[in-house]
């Protein structure tokens, strides 16, 4: 079941969850977008292969797309994690998927267009624009999408077990731990024009940032194109991180040199603009979200909101220049386990 909350603000610091709509019949649904198509619908992910269209609370009877026989989801963190529409759907039917494979669950940017009709997409239409390896089945980010400038833009995570035992959110000669940035508009992806480490030796010239652990959902300001994203921490902090909107790209966001905020040699590092120390709880699992954008609660517009898995509450941060300010839920709203946020054609968040 996929929930959608909407937000109202009766006092400033309080925020009262509204159940307003409802997609029952889902199975491990992960991640819900749009096509930016007019026709309001919703794209929602399922872990295992399958993506489900979504209007006003009734899903379609037949999938948009299922790819169960190529996706390997045995282990939790795996599975068909991200989706993303090109900018120009309307005209050329294109869209994006983030997904680890059947064979030692490698992860794989595949394209796939849309059917004649666009009511589903042609599962024979897959291009793989890029793929790279995993060593261990968890930390595999997922999330893609494109940029204001019309790249596509991949969260990668460590490769997994624990503490990044190949040191590879450090390293610039690898995929992982990084967010990468795509030139798609070819038959196979291409590093972007004007990534920081092309033509450099000992870098690949996918890479746009490094030094994530587990990066769960980026989103990127519908507004001011800014980009947002919530990175899992392992023993201290869970963290919120910012990226201005016409950045140059190279950023080091300092795993595994540092864990939430850095307190010694912390030279290159960009630090998060929001660190949450662990608790006593089972376990801390940052979910990122978005900026909301949308028109039915103005006292909420410009504010990041987002939540964590574990912990269950929904929060949101608000900024003014360089300083971001939390702003807590009332203490006891939980939503349960929340592994993603959503946003819609109109802007509308869903958890």
């Amino acid at each position: 079941m996929l929930l959608l909350w909407l937000c109202a603000w009766p006092v400033f610091a309080q925020i009262d969850l509204r159940l307003t709509a409802t997609y029952e019949g889902l199975n491990e649904p992960v991640f819900l977008t749009h096509a930016n198509d007019g026709t309001g619908r919703v794209f929602i992910v399922e872990r295992r292969g399958v993506i489900k269209v979504g209007r006003n609370g009734t899903l379609q009877a037949t999938p948009f797309l299922d790819i169960r026989n190529r996706v390997g989801s045995d282990e939790s963190e795996q599975g068909l994690l991200g989706l993303a529409f090109d900018p120009q759907y309307r005209s050329n039917g294109r869209f994006y998927v983030n997904f680890t494979g059947p064979d030692f669950g490698d992860t794989r940017i595949s394209r796939f267009t849309v059917s004649a009709d666009g009511a589903v997409a042609n599962p024979d239409s897959e291009q793989l624009m890029l793929a790279f390896g995993q060593p261990f089945p968890n930390h595999n980010g997922g999330w893609i999408g494109f940029g204001p400038d019309g790249f596509l833009y991949v969260a990668s995570g460590d490769g997994g077990s624990g503490g990044d035992p190949f040191g590879n959110g450090q390293s610039l000669n690898t995929l992982l731990g990084k967010i990468l940035r795509l030139d798609v508009s070819g038959s196979t992806g291409q590093p972007a024009a004007g990534n920081p480490f092309l033509n450099q030796a000992d870098r690949l010239p996918q890479i746009w940032a490094y030094g994530l652990r587990n990066p769960w959902r980026m989103s990127f300001d519908r507004q001011t194109g800014d980009l947002w994203f919530g990175d899992v921490g392992q023993d201290r902090a869970e963290e919120i991180n910012f990226q201005s909107a016409g950045s140059s790209g190279g950023q080091n966001y300092g795993w595994k040199l540092s864990e939430g905020n850095c307190t010694s040699n912390c030279s290159g590092q960009i630090q998060p603009v929001l660190s949450i120390a662990h608790t006593s709880q089972p376990c801390d699992s940052v979910t990122g979200g978005y900026v909301y954008r949308g028109t039915a609660y103005p006292r909420l517009q410009g504010l990041y909101i987002f939540g964590d898995y574990c912990r269950g509450y929904i929060d949101a941060l608000s900024r003014n220049g360089n300083t971001f300010t939390r702003q807590s839920l009332r203490p006891n709203q939980s939503v349960g386990f929340n592994a993603s946020f959503g946003e819609d054609e109109a802007g509308n968040l869903y958890g």
